[in-house]
């Protein structure tokens, strides 16, 4: 039982320390939370969370450049980030550049 309290308390502190994202309604804090007071908590599940905090599977297997800039549209994933970034801020494109597709 011992083992389960710390486990659950590790859990409770990534949570806390999780970012918060404004663009969706289910956070991962609150489930991480939720999850630290489920019966079956183990140590894996503590990990896994983790490696995700930690982003490792990103470190052991990047993505190739290939992927991140396709000859077809090389700035692609970067508008896409971009778009994310003006969203936040509350910057919509106009619409002649939505219908005319000019970034």
């Amino acid at each position: 039982m011992a083992a389960r309290t710390v486990l659950s308390n590790r859990l409770r502190q990534m949570a806390e320390g999780w970012a918060f994202d404004p663009l969706r309604p289910a956070q991962l804090k609150t489930f991480l939370t939720s999850l630290a007071d489920h019966p079956s908590l183990d140590s894996s599940a503590v990990e896994a969370v983790r490696a995700l905090r930690d982003n490792r599977l990103a470190k052991q297997c990047p993505t190739p450049e290939s992927i991140m800039k396709p000859a077809s549209r090389p700035f692609h994933y970067e508008r896409i980030a971009e778009g994310y970034a003006k969203s936040l801020q509350g910057i919509g494109r106009p619409w002649w550049k939505i219908f005319f597709g000019i970034w």
